[in-house]
């Protein structure tokens, strides 16, 4: 055991005893510098006294007072009475032989049931092996009684606050990469990269969560060239919004780009989207709508089907139109084996605008209704006359003119929309391969 050191005590000018109350409020200034009242206090820390002992803890209080630190002490006989007071604590000075703790319980389940607090073992047991235990099961420090002056304890407390936020700023940091780490993994499930070889097409596309959320939701598109020449789009909502919702958009992406790339017929296709749908939804509840639209080979037409999904606009040089098909159930409300479809006339030149109901669900003006397809087709042609339509068939064309449609239903909203949406155009530009 080494001698405490001595240190003359400062001159107090506030000091507040609450010996009923078991507080203690300490304010110090050394009032002989003359220039005290100038200088900003530090930040006051609360500190409870978790000591059975009268004695012990009259001596931790004379300690704090000599050192001559702002501090608010309260004091604890017991784990059961400091519950009462640990919402209003910054740090927790820990006797280890309590009436219902003994050794390390008590800075166990101090760690475990509030993890921001630091905690700080003061102790009558001079043992440097159980030391070592008290700060490996999360205290900040370990203190022997007897050896412990004020100006160390009030440094060894402040310096426990200060490394308990350190390693709350970390773990709160290691959170929120572990979430973008996640966040990215989705996006790239949920957003890809078109697999085009053919320069006639471009494609662009946008995402957007709904009420300003980061997670991604379960809606998702995709894009690809099989090898016969035909170009498979397809653009697919599951409902719902949340981490399940997003995963299992990323699979059903994942396995209808697989059976394309495959070779395998459209049928086929979707219905081995609706068995991964099936079998890997986490409740009965959850289904996807789907729409596709199959392009020719020439470009100049397609074959569209629509599971439960709004209908495609057909952005022609003068008119925005719905490609029309026969609407069957969406995958998950009924194990379908039929998918009608339609053969639809593109024309020479031309986009398609496909997405998701997020994009025409929000209101309008304040008022009860909403904006539907009607009212999408009109932003459309509004936007295109106000000079976008000039190089519709450029892909930066297609994005301003996405971006603006979004922006417009946001603000006929009042505000963000409230679900996911999904965005997808495809153009064709025949002499861009000529």
């Amino acid at each position: 055991m080494t001698t405490p050191m001595l240190t003359p005590t400062p001159r107090i000018s506030s000091v507040n005893h609450v010996k009923g109350n078991e507080q203690f409020e300490m304010v110090a200034q050394d009032v002989s510098s003359g220039g005290a009242a100038g200088r900003a206090l530090p930040e006051r820390v609360h500190v409870l006294l978790v000591e059975d002992d009268d004695g012990d803890a009259l001596l931790v209080e004379e300690l704090l007072l000599d050192a001559g630190v702002p501090f608010v002490l309260n004091r604890a006989r017991s784990l059961a009475d400091a519950r009462r007071s640990l919402a209003d604590t910054t740090c927790v000075l820990l006797d280890l032989e309590l009436p219902d703790s003994r050794g390390l319980q008590g800075v166990r389940w101090l760690r475990e049931a509030w993890p921001n607090l630091a905690v700080v073992v003061l102790t009558g047991i001079s043992d440097e092996h159980l030391g070592e235990e008290a700060v490996g099961a999360g205290a900040q420090d370990y203190l022997v009684k007897g050896q412990v002056d004020g100006f160390l304890l009030q440094r060894v407390v402040r310096y426990a606050v200060e490394r308990q936020r350190a390693e709350e700023t970390q773990r709160q940091l290691g959170e929120a990469r572990l979430y973008a780490a996640e966040n990215s993994r989705l996006e790239r499930g949920l957003l890809p990269s078109p697999l085009l070889i053919d320069r006639r097409l471009s494609v662009a596309a946008r995402y957007r969560s709904g009420g300003q959320r980061m997670l991604l939701g379960g809606d998702f598109y995709d894009v690809v060239e099989a090898p016969d020449g035909w170009v498979h789009t397809m653009v697919g909502d599951v409902c719902g919004r949340g981490p399940d919702e997003a995963a299992l958009g990323v699979c059903l992406r994942v396995a209808w780009r697989t059976m394309i790339l495959a070779g395998r017929p459209v049928s086929e296709t979707l219905s081995a989207v609706q068995q991964v749908l099936e079998l890997e939804r986490p409740h009965d509840r959850l289904f996807a709508t789907i729409s596709m639209l199959s392009i020719a080979p020439d470009r100049t037409k397609g074959v569209l089907h629509l599971a439960g999904h709004p209908q495609p606009l057909l952005l022609g040089m003068d008119t925005v139109q719905e490609l029309n098909a026969p609407v069957c159930l969406p995958p998950g409300i009924s194990h379908s084996t039929d998918w009608p479809s339609a053969e639809v006339e593109l024309g020479e030149s031309w986009s398609v605008l496909m997405y998701t109901d997020g994009l025409i669900e929000g209101k309008v003006d304040g008022g009860p209704e909403r904006l539907g397809s009607e009212g999408l087709i009109k932003l459309i042609e509004k936007e295109r006359t106000q000079g976008v339509s000039e190089r519709l068939q450029e892909r930066q064309a297609n994005e301003r003119l996405i971006d603006a449609v979004i922006t417009r239903a946001r603000e006929l909203n009042g505000g963000d929309l409230a679900d996911d949406l999904a965005v997808l155009v495809v153009s064709c530009i025949p002499s861009a391969g000529q």
